[in-house]
């Protein structure tokens, strides 16, 4: 991924960004706001399917880091750390600075994730 970036631009911002600074993105209908390792949070005017097409298109392969969640929620999947499907909790970690987030999803959100998780452990493995 190395030089890659993420380039998300509206009418009075543009924010370029290093995918793996970048933990989630959680969309409130027209609003996403995306969400930096740092705690740094930039809204914008665009619903998650948008937020979604741009880093496919920007990233294309790389952006198979980016899992998307049920409707409002895309995690970076270097973070996830804990699913907690009774709960309804996904908390993404950053291992080096310890900083946690607690995102709420809905339950079958958390056991597609769970599931898509364990089942590509095998291939990363290969790798």
């Amino acid at each position: 991924m190395g030089s890659k970036v993420i380039i998300i631009s509206n009418a009075n911002e543009l924010v370029r960004v290093q995918p793996e600074r970048v933990v989630y993105i959680m969309s409130d209908g027209n609003y996403s706001t995306m969400v930096l390792h740092d705690k740094t949070e930039h809204v914008f005017t665009l619903n998650l399917a948008h937020c979604q097409q741009l880093i496919e298109e920007q990233l294309g392969r790389g952006a198979e880091t980016f899992i998307r969640i049920g409707k409002q929620l895309i995690v970076n999947r270097a973070y996830i750390f804990k699913i907690n499907i009774n709960k309804q909790q996904l908390t993404m970690a950053d291992m080096v600075l310890n900083d946690a987030f607690t995102l709420s999803a809905s339950k079958e959100a958390l056991k597609q994730l769970k599931v898509y998780l364990e089942s590509t452990i095998g291939k990363e493995a290969k790798l």
